[in-house]
């Protein structure tokens, strides 16, 4: 009782002082400086509450619940937090605390451009709402506070709205976020019409007065709606472009925390709520896992928009987790729960670590863009030389999101790993061919992933600077580098540690009560864990001794061999012309190679720009754009708009402008009504 009082006030306080933040960053609206620190400090001081509330949920299983009831569902609210909200609760604030000290300084460029007061009063409020959404449990109070987190991101990513791109790029996320919110009102309401609820809690007692029809109908509907926020493919089109649209630390909490929104409800949904999943619904999370996190790794490698290449990449990791998570319906509904636990512990752990090796690199991303003014990788280079400490932490979130150990990306990988392998070695054949092709999947995305920020870290940082703007780059301002610094420990005390990380996540799926079993097949200690029946096994230490000995042993290796060798330094070969920045391979060049190899998917365009000279025979300039075609807009979305134009053409046409013929219409309604209630 003590820690469940200790858990209630911190939340309680936490959920308060992101209000004070946001109402006093108003106040202070003429005042830029006072506004931004007393938005942001307010803010880390209540994901500080956040982090305790939730640590102590955690640890002591001190979970909680509090409502106040209404005979009108809008006004009733209800907050349940057990352990797999206090999770989320505890992302949340941890990457809103992180994102937070960052925002001190990252907000100085805009002083008396934009509104610092507009910035942090939507900045809390949207924090606010992401920790009432993982923790509600009324359906009516959920959608209220999932519409005010949507409003309050989409006015975050028109912040900047003297950008064109980001008005169009903010009224596309309001369309599709909408269209979301539309799939999940109808799941919701279906749950009421057989249940007679928007209580959670109630509505999974009742759960069985579902007929099958109406559970699939509910999944479907979730899994667009939630889908929809957690950016898979095809509903994915406007994560790509409102997360760079937003400020750099706002883009790390959209991408690292509010995406797993929708991961949240589908677990709470589909493993909590309606815990009998037919194999079918397992299967079809796994390949769309499968396709997202294919496509979102190859569209990012075609990228040269620094912010977009990385949100394209939250695309291919919101893939990798639902390979857990399809995995582990897969498995509960074949009444294996020993490795459902396990392929759930593997989604919920890589949820966790995307959320800080990505907000670490569009924290990167964004010092370096207020230092060059333009998102454009191709204008970078050799920014190591004058943003060294920047470099450092951007290359620790790229050795992490490429799965590199011991960085934490790595060991939450592994064990999706084993736990698709597992499926290929214990199911028949029909189920096990899914499997495989998801285990293809998942190596094929982390070579590509590999690649890709080999030209993103190596385009950035590396060569010589390509503009102007990269030759006068500087380091960033402290409060930025304490930001990058803390995540950049984060991946690696996470992966150091991820055996006690395992542990603390097995609680949380122990929460569940369909998962409430001591059996499972694997055991772990504070930096290590192997499956019971030694199928595979994996020690941090030994990990991290290993590439010592072989750093070491290379380092002497090579002293050696060269020791006795005369070495003369001396200018490099230039061609009889002065070194620059066009002298080296770009982004572009990088990447083509493997973009040719996926022409038949990623549907390559080439566009040739000559300039002449005035007689017409001499050319002058000759430019080469190359880009990508947008498949889903070409073959999915411009059908559906289409469909409904046409749609609307006829209905266009109802509308006469006679009196008589709107009269007629109403009594012939009228005469259907009637004719309905006789019947």
């Amino acid at each position: 009782m003590f820690y469940a009082n200790i858990s209630l006030n911190c939340f309680f306080i936490s959920l308060l002082l992101f209000a004070v933040g946001a109402f006093g960053s108003l106040t202070f609206n003429r005042n830029d400086r006072l506004s931004n620190l007393f938005g942001n400090s307010l803010a880390i001081i209540a994901s500080i509450f956040g982090i305790i509330s939730s640590l102590s949920v955690l640890i002591f299983d001190s979970a909680f619940s509090y409502s106040i009831n209404s005979s009108l569902p809008l006004l009733s609210l209800s907050f349940n937090i057990d352990r797999l909200s206090a999770f989320f609760i505890f992302i949340v604030s941890l990457i809103a605390l992180v994102s937070s000290v960052y925002g001190i300084g990252y907000a100085k460029h805009y002083y008396k451009q934009y509104s610092l007061g507009a910035l942090g009063f939507f900045y809390n409020i949207f924090i606010l709402g992401m920790m009432l959404v993982v923790s509600s449990s009324n359906a009516m109070f959920f959608l209220i506070v999932w519409e005010t987190m949507s409003l309050t991101s989409y006015f975050l990513v028109v912040f900047e709205n003297r950008e064109k791109n980001n008005i169009k790029a903010g009224s596309l996320y309001f369309i599709m976020t909408h269209i979301g919110t539309a799939f999940i009102m109808l799941a919701f309401f279906l749950l009421y019409q057989y249940t007679g609820s928007f209580d959670f809690g109630i509505i999974k007692n009742n759960i069985g007065n579902l007929p099958l029809f109406a559970k699939d109908a509910i999944f479907f509907l979730a899994l667009i709606g939630f889908g929809t926020k957690a950016g898979i493919i095809p509903f994915h089109i406007w994560l790509p472009k409102a997360h760079p649209a937003a400020p750099s630390h706002v883009s790390a909490l959209m991408s690292g925390v509010m995406i797993k929104t929708g991961i949240y409800m589908m677990i709470r949904i589909f493993m909590d709520i309606m815990p009998d999943a037919p194999i079918w619904w397992g299967v079809v999370v796994l390949i769309i896992g499968c396709v997202s996190s294919v496509l979102g790794v190859l569209y990012a490698l075609t990228e040269h928009d620094i912010k977009k290449l990385l949100a394209y990449h939250s695309i291919e990791n919101i893939g990798i987790i639902l390979l857990g998570f399809g995995a582990s319906l897969i498995f509960w509904s074949l009444d294996m729960k020993p490795l459902a636990i396990t392929a759930l512990i593997a989604a919920l752990f890589h949820t966790l670590n995307h959320a800080v090796f990505k907000a670490l690199l569009f924290l990167g991303a964004g010092s370096v863009i207020s230092q060059t003014h333009t998102r454009n990788i191709e204008n970078y280079g050799g920014l190591i030389k004058y943003m060294p400490q920047t470099a450092f932490f951007f290359l620790i979130g790229a050795m992490a999101i490429s799965a590199l150990p011991p960085f934490n990306g790595f060991f939450s990988e592994w064990m999706t790993f084993q736990s698709l392998f597992t499926g290929i070695r214990t199911l028949n054949t029909g189920v096990q061919w899914v499997f495989i092709f998801a285990a293809g999947s998942l190596a094929l995305t982390g070579g590509l992933a590999a690649a890709c920020f080999v030209k993103a870290f190596g385009a950035t940082f590396l060569a010589r600077p390509r503009s102007k703007e990269a030759k006068h780059a500087k380091e960033s301002g402290i409060s930025l580098r304490i930001g990058m610094a803390t995540l950049a420990i984060l991946c690696l005390i996470i992966g150091v540690f991820s055996g006690f990380i395992v542990k603390i996540i097995l609680d949380v799926v122990h929460g569940l009560s369909i998962f409430n079993i001591s059996n499972i097949p694997f055991s772990s200690n504070l930096c290590s864990f192997r499956f019971t029946d030694d199928f595979a096994f994996i020690s941090v230490p030994f990990i991290f001794i290993s590439l010592v000995l072989i750093v070491t042993l290379t380092f002497f290796a090579i002293h050696l061999l060269t020791k006795n060798r005369k070495v003369t330094i001396g200018r490099t070969w230039d061609c009889g012309s002065d070194l620059n920045g066009r002298m080296e391979i770009t982004a572009t060049g990088f990447s083509k190679s493997i973009i040719r190899i996926f022409q038949g998917i990623l549907r390559p365009t080439k566009q040739n720009l000559i300039e002449y000279h005035g007689s017409g025979y001499f050319q002058k300039t000759n430019t080469v754009k190359m880009g990508i075609k947008d498949v889903y807009h070409t073959f999915f979305y411009y059908p559906i708009q289409e469909f409904f134009l046409k749609i609307s053409g006829y209905i266009k046409k109802i509308q006469s402008g006679n009196t008589n013929v709107y009269v007629l219409y109403i009594f012939l309604i009228l005469v259907a009504l009637l004719l309905l209630i006789v019947i």
